[in-house]
């Protein structure tokens, strides 16, 4: 339906029928008008599976919902850096929406990972917003394909649960801009989401929900997103606020409540009309818009084995020592732990999904046709040492050529509503993994977590998968891994330090009260590690193979571009081993000249080649301004300082295998504007500047050597006369020149500065 018959719809609605369309149904549907032909729209949790409840509804995962399929959660799909993979896995799950009439999935969740205990990491993707723009562009594309909405979420810096709902966070403008809103523009430019949720916080003292600034100026004006708007569940304050800020939709229904109030405001005068006829035409678009689909059911088995497939590219291999993986198949080998039969496989809340089937690693060795022995080790509903199972896991572990133990967090751990305490894995499971490895060196570990945790054990044992919650087909997944039948890809979106403390976000943590600093600012994750050259566990970008991978000819397009133009860089890359492979190879850009802050490097390519033993394929990137840029609050904009930049190709974040400098013109020119506290050092670097202020300075000098003695001038050092003036003010001249200088002429000077055109 195109814009003019929506306009006829709205010219023919009541004051009150606008008002409506402007809240839900109910739970999980907005409002349909019969008379007018306006039908009502579904939407539906998600985003790594559709969580559709018809019945009861609870927006927390309590009750029952129809009965789908659960993929890799955010945290595994990130670590596939696939972007084709991601938006295959987006169409399935658009098509299953299609087939169970949802119009919009409520998803992906996009958040940057600030700390590692946030309750719901395991559903964002990264502690890189360009990384997790690229996955979610391609998770939208997927979804979108099959005429169906996605809901960007949640718009924007809900890194945290704990007051959720109500916590103001104080972020720095750079920071902002660079990090936290940075992954949302990169997938509305790019993949342009149907819709976008609000998030309950507030950023910078007001509620994001009732922000012009950020769902105006920014999402729309800027970014140019052209969909709706809609509440999460509860996240609404002054209605009427919201509306004038772009906060089309509440959601879930207010009961009439807030649909009286916009009336009343449009009464009154507080409330343009023209501003809910917006509201309105936004909601409709989006509900014709999500209509015309063809309604085919689907098959959910066998996207069941697509979940599978999928789940292949998001397992991290951490450690390989002496190559004990891949395993023998007819080695006597012993699974233990709990989610070797049950596991876990995916997070709780609003994202848990009522499985179609779940394969667990035992269930999988069935069908692949592989005997072992198997100990349960441990229980997670309370993390208690159950030395009955304890025993008798070491002893299948002792018996056993290798022992594969199934560990991780248990749902008491991590979930939407609440963040952690800690980074530790219960104690019951790191005595356990301790007391194994004591007594069978060929010990290897299977995390299944949402999160970063500390590993005491990992220099006690040879091996370290890092499976996440890989969706309900990890199990085949990681054993096809285990047994060499897939060849591991997948790289870490996230650092893992060796402890919590080492965390950038640390000491400030989740706040106090209503009110956490993000006093990290730009230094989230790798960008902090990196910057204080502090050893980690696991760094961004890291993850190993079965085979080897070598790295040639890196090549650039020009060793000099204008800031507008585009670079293409080039780099080759040879599988040097015996079993085919994926290699996920990284660019970042470096500033180490700028004279603004800025971290050591930054994410700015990635590309996954699928390559043959002996085969060489070249990976391309193609880089524009945005790569080289920062954001620059003088100018509310993002700039590029001219100079030169270091292009880096890099295996992960600390292993750079190649790097090559080129230069970077900027014709744009910030605004400065001077005063008598501008130091003569911030005019150093403009010609004009110096000669206005030469004759103070030939003034300073003067005075500064011709004060004392003989000796006191001895002891003037030229060095500390130019670092003297760097730092001196304009008003304090008066106090070092050589005769008086007046207040006036300082005055003028300062005029004088301001003249000139920048």
């Amino acid at each position: 339906m195109n814009s003019e018959q929506i306009g006829k719809i709205i010219s023919e609605m009541t004051l009150e029928e606008k008002a409506g369309l402007c809240s839900g149904e109910d739970f999980w549907h907005t409002k349909g008008i019969e008379r007018l032909g306006i039908p009502q729209m579904m939407v539906s949790d998600g985003p790594h599976g559709l969580r559709k409840q018809d019945m009861e509804a609870d927006h927390l995962g309590v009750n029952d919902s129809i009965k789908a399929v659960c993929f890799p959660a955010g945290c595994g799909a990130a670590t596939s850096f696939n972007r084709d993979l991601i938006y295959e896995m987006g169409r399935i799950l658009g098509s299953e929406c299609v087939s169970e009439g949802v119009g919009v999935l409520l998803g992906p969740a996009v958040n940057i990972k600030r700390s590692p205990l946030c309750g719901r990491n395991f559903e964002y993707y990264s502690e890189d917003p360009y990384l997790a723009s690229e996955i979610a562009s391609s998770h939208i594309n997927g979804v979108q394909s099959r005429g169906v909405g996605t809901s960007i979420k949640h718009f924007a810096a809900n890194s945290q649960e704990t007051r959720r709902m109500s916590v103001d966070e104080e972020i720095d403008e750079r920071a902002l801009h660079e990090i936290y809103l940075r992954v949302f523009e990169g997938a509305v430019r790019k993949s342009k989401p149907w819709t976008v949720m609000s998030s309950y916080n507030k950023v910078n003292g007001k509620y994001v929900g009732e922000n012009y600034e950020l769902m105006t100026e920014e999402l729309r004006d800027k970014w140019g997103f052209d969909g709706f708007v809609m509440s999460d569940w509860g996240a609404v304050g002054d209605r009427i606020e919201g509306l004038k800020a772009g906060l089309d939709l509440e959601m879930p229904a207010s009961h009439g409540v807030r649909d009286k109030l916009i009336a009343k405001a449009v009464q009154n005068g507080d409330l343009e009309e023209a501003v809910l006829d917006r509201a309105c035409e936004r909601i409709l678009d989006i509900v014709f818009r999500s209509q015309d689909t063809d309604g085919k059911k689907i098959d959910f088995l066998e996207d069941h084995e697509k979940a599978a497939w999928i789940a292949e590219e998001t397992v991290v291999l951490l450690k390989n020592d002496e190559n004990i993986l891949p395993l023998k198949k007819d080695a006597k080998i012993a699974f233990i732990g709990k989610y070797a039969e049950e596991p876990r496989f995916q997070g709780g809340g609003s994202s848990h999904i009522n499985c179609i089937k779940v394969t667990s690693a035992l269930d999988a060795l069935k069908d692949m046709g592989i005997s072992v022995g198997y100990a349960r080790g441990f229980e997670d509903s309370e993390d208690i040492i159950d030395e009955k199972l304890e025993r008798e896991a070491i002893e299948a572990a002792v018996k056993a050529d290798v022992a594969v133990i199934f560990a991780g967090l248990p749902d008491a751990f991590e979930s939407e509503g609440f963040d952690r305490s800690h980074m530790r894995m219960p104690d019951c499971q790191n005595h356990l993994i301790k007391e194994i490895a004591k007594n069978q060196p060929n010990t290897v570990v299977v995390l299944h977590n949402g999160s970063p945790v500390e590993m005491p054990w990992a220099d006690d044992v040879k091996g370290i998968l890092e499976a996440y919650l890989g969706g309900e087909a990890i199990g085949k997944a990681v054993c096809r891994i285990l047994f060499g039948e897939v060849n591991p890809s997948a790289k870490l979106a996230e650092t893992f330090p060796y402890r919590l403390e080492d965390n950038p976000s640390f000491l400030t943590g989740f706040g106090s009260g209503d009110h956490v600093r993000f006093a990290e600012g730009i230094f989230v994750g790798y960008r902090y590690y990196d910057k204080k050259k502090m050893n980690v566990r696991f760094p961004f970008g890291y993850g190993l193979s079965y085979t080897t991978f070598e790295y040639s000819d890196l090549r650039v397009s020009s060793e000099k571009i204008n800031e507008n133009d585009t670079l293409k860089v080039t780099v080759d890359v040879t599988n040097t081993g015996k079993t085919t492979g994926k290699e996920i190879v990284q660019l970042y850009v470096s500033d180490p000249d700028s004279t603004e802050i800025r971290p050591v490097k930054e994410l700015k390519g990635f590309e996954k080649l699928y390559l043959e033993p002996g085969e060489t394929k070249t990976a391309e990137f193609i880089l524009d301004r945005h790569a080289f840029a920062h954001y620059e609050p003088r100018i509310k904009d993002w700039y590029v300082e001219s100079g030169e930049f270091e292009i880096l190709i890099g295996k992960s974040s600390r292993d750079i295998v190649f790097k090559k400098t080129v230069t970077v013109n900027s014709d744009r020119k910030l605004p400065v504007t001077y005063t008598s506290d501008t130091t003569f050092g911030d005019m150093f670097d403009d010609p004009k500047a110096m000669e206005i202020v030469r004759p103070l300075i030939d003034e300073y000098i003067k005075g500064i050597i011709g004060a004392g003695s003989e000796s006191a001038a001895e002891a003037i050092s030229q060095e500390m006369t130019d670092s003297m003036l760097r730092y001196l003010p304009i008003h304090a001249i008066l106090s070092f020149s050589a005769e008086a200088i007046s207040v006036e002429r300082i005055e003028e000077t300062v005029r004088k500065l301001n003249g000139i055109e920048k």
